[in-house]
């Protein structure tokens, strides 16, 4: 398909609307049974075909599953044999030591030609152990060209796909997806999925989440409204390709990229009903709550997505966005405070410039990131703090920029490929340096 086609499918796109909702979508008129999920003949000659994305037996609030009708079943492939990895990593990281140093990134240099989303995948680091279901990874992508005859699944936990630049069409197993910059993709684990440029090239950030599956966080004392909104999430309707001929699956599993060429696409899903689907969100969406008052809030009041661990409240992985907003608070330095913390912070811009870092050449720019780990001292650069502590406190829109974290609670080990990095930025500790001794005695 050229650009221009593809174009031209993702803005003729329809969705299904809420997070977590039971959603049935059928591509042709009767292909979905009712009254029973797998029936003896399932309609229009498909087979059924159940998609599980936790266990059958977790609690009802938090199980996830689709049933599918597909024109081949799953099971119908070649063995899979081994790939090249590229520069794709996944935990346990290993390779390199642990560092408690504050580290920051320049942009991906740009890929060769006849890069694709796969091939373009560029791991940065992460923690926990993917065969144990627990932790994440980060990722960067760069991309030039679409994929063309291959299909892409990741065993190893659900993608985060948070395009900075050019927009991308997913084609998956449940229907189509159009993500841009200023929205981002969730694509569930185990889900067949093939990327398509919107644009001449595209470059983003993902965040593998090897724990439990992303959630919309609790609200508390905020009630029943805010934050991320369960009908802003989209999600596909059905929609099937019927392809005879080699198609190239890959799949990644316990660290590994695994291949086989299938005779048919494996996204032939043409109805299905369930709760687990990707989704698409706006960002500029998400209902930001802040301080009416004084002092500026916490950053987890910035939570679109949690992915919980066993201990109440310290997630293995959390989706943040600092999104347009009006700051008032009164005698507050308004900025984000200098903190130490028990999470660790890898950090993002999508666009423009982020209220607690200068960009420009050398500084925190989109595309690039910077990682503060666990206790790691981080905050406002000089320059912010003198322009913050001296600034006139009127009502002010921050409407220039579009940040986001991947918060997690472990530490983020850097990869091999990222510490030696030719864009790792080499003096990042200098932006705090000539802060000024202030004090005096009473």
């Amino acid at each position: 398909m050229s650009g221009e086609d593809t174009r031209k499918t993702a803005e003729g796109l329809t969705y299904l609307s809420g997070f977590g909702n039971e959603h049935s979508t059928e591509a042709v008129p009767g292909a979905l049974p009712h009254g029973r999920n797998s029936p003896q003949r399932a309609p229009l000659g498909l087979y059924a075909e159940q998609l599980s994305g936790t266990a059958f037996t977790e609690p009802r609030a938090q199980n996830r599953r689709s049933w599918l009708y597909r024109i081949r079943p799953s099971a119908a492939h070649p063995a899979f044999v081994r790939t090249d990895n590229g520069a794709l990593r996944t935990a346990p990281f290993t390779e390199t030591t642990p560092d408690p140093n504050r580290l920051r990134w320049d942009p991906l240099p740009e890929p060769p030609a006849g890069t694709d989303f796969l091939a373009g995948l560029w791991t940065l680091g992460g923690n926990g152990d993917a065969a144990q279901r627990g932790g994440m990874a980060v990722h960067l992508y760069h991309a030039t060209a679409s994929m063309t005859d291959r299909v892409f699944s990741d065993a190893d936990g659900e993608l985060l796909i948070v395009p900075e630049r050019g927009g991308l069409l997913l084609r998956t197993e449940l229907g189509l997806l159009a993500a841009r910059p200023g929205e981002v993709a969730l694509v569930p684990r185990g889900v067949r999925f093939r990327v398509e440029l919107l644009d001449g090239a595209a470059r983003g950030y993902v965040c593998e989440n090897y724990g439990q599956p992303f959630q919309l966080p609790e609200r508390g004392p905020i009630g029943a409204n805010g934050l991320a909104n369960a009908r802003d999430f989209r999600a596909p309707v059905a929609a099937y390709e019927e392809t005879e001929g080699p198609v190239e699956v890959v799949n990644k599993f316990c660290g590994n990229l695994w291949t086989a060429t299938y005779d048919h696409s494996p996204l032939d899903v043409v109805a299905w009903h369930g709760n687990l689907t990707p989704y698409v969100y706006d960002l500029h969406t998400f209902n930001v709550i802040g301080s009416i008052s004084y002092d500026h809030p916490d950053p987890s009041i910035f939570t679109v997505l949690t992915s919980p661990s066993d201990t109440p409240g310290l997630a293995g992985a959390d989706f943040v966005v600092f999104a347009p907003r009006w700051l008032v608070g009164e005698n507050t330095f308004r900025p984000p405070y200098f903190h130490r913390n028990v999470m660790s912070e890898y950090m993002g811009l999508i666009e423009g410039a982020y209220d607690a870092k200068t960009a420009g050449k050398g500084g925190f720019v989109p595309g690039g990131g910077s990682l503060h780990n666990m206790m790691s001292a981080h905050g406002p650069d000089r320059d912010t703090f003198e322009k913050a502590s001296a600034a006139e406190l009127r009502p002010q829109r921050i409407d220039d920029g579009l940040a986001f974290m991947f918060e997690t609670r472990w530490p983020v080990v850097a990869t091999a490929q990222a510490a030696g990095a030719d864009h790792l930025q080499p003096r990042y500790d200098d932006v705090w340096q000539g802060l000024e001794r202030h004090f005096r005695q009473a």
